[in-house]
């Protein structure tokens, strides 16, 4: 019999778009599926949309405080034995997506997370669906996650930030306590991308600062001078390309305020784990060029 399932989405002024993803989870044929919304401070019409699904759970914040807090109060939800979180312009393709999903990790106890096979408009292409593959992380638009198991490696940590970096730092704890992270070859879900209510500018320098923290906090102490310095070399040819100089700089400047309760968050994990997310990254992207 299949566990209880939360499907969970977080969500700020995207009214337009956010009803394609709720039909598309309310369309899976996955039993025990209940879907929840958190409207995280939305100005928008999204607080017309209960009306026309009120087989779904709404919560609404009267200001934002942020997805990935949102993310762990869905995750903190009692009486669910797993998490899939659809980003509010993501949605499913097929029906059985989720079905699929939890049906490995019942089958497969030492199984973490999976990952959906994600498209987009960068990458539109399906592909034919296939075995479970080893993966070195999800991605947050589209994945499943085992809550017995997030819940005792902890969910996502405080950074300063408020975008980026937070799947990775919660892959790499799950991969450090021995449990496995696989994709669905084929099993899609559509990432739209769309531009609205979306801040580049804040989410580069966030993504620059948390991914600095997440190197901080995972790196053991030996090996961090080295890792600290790749990072800043990495970002800065990356933001020079792009002309994005000053938010590179903004980026670390938030990161070094940041440091001292950085410190105190450090939890290195072992070498081997690093080893080990590098292999699983490339082999990955050899998957993903053929």
């Amino acid at each position: 019999m299949s566990g209880s399932v939360l499907l969970g989405i977080v969500t700020r002024n995207r009214a337009d778009i956010l009803p394609k993803a709720l039909a598309s989870a309310l369309a899976q044929t996955a039993p025990n599926l209940h879907v929840a919304v958190i409207d995280d401070g939305s100005t928008d019409a999204t607080g017309e949309l209960p009306a026309r699904f009120p087989q779904v759970r709404w919560t609404r914040r009267p200001a934002s405080s942020g997805y990935m807090p949102a993310r762990n109060e869905l995750m903190a939800t009692g009486g669910f034995d797993y998490f899939v979180s659809l980003d509010d312009d993501a949605w499913f393709l097929q029906g059985d997506e989720i079905s699929v999903a939890v049906d490995v990790l019942e089958r497969h106890p030492g199984v973490a997370a999976i990952a959906f096979d994600i498209l987009s408009p960068d990458r539109p292409d399906c592909v034919p669906r296939g075995e479970p593959r080893p993966a070195a992380m999800f991605i947050g638009c589209g994945h499943v996650l085992r809550l017995s198991v997030v819940r005792s490696v902890g969910v996502y940590e405080a950074v300063p930030g408020s975008w980026g970096s937070e799947e990775k730092d919660l892959c790499l704890r799950l991969l450090d306590a021995g449990h496995q992270i696989v994709q669905l070859p084929g099993v899609h879900v559509w990432h739209d991308k769309t531009t609205l209510a979306r801040e580049y500018p804040a989410q580069y320098r966030s993504s620059i600062c948390n991914d600095l923290t997440m190197t901080f906090h995972r790196t053991p102490v030996w090996l961090l001078p080295p890792a600290l310095l790749l990072k800043l070399g990495q970002h800065a040819r990356a933001a020079w390309k792009r002309g994005a100089t000053r938010l590179y700089w903004e980026g670390i400047i938030l990161f070094a305020r940041f440091l001292p309760q950085a410190w105190r968050l450090r939890r290195p994990v072992k070498l081997a784990t690093l080893r080990n997310f590098r292999r699983l990254s490339r082999m990955g992207n050899t998957e993903s060029r053929k």
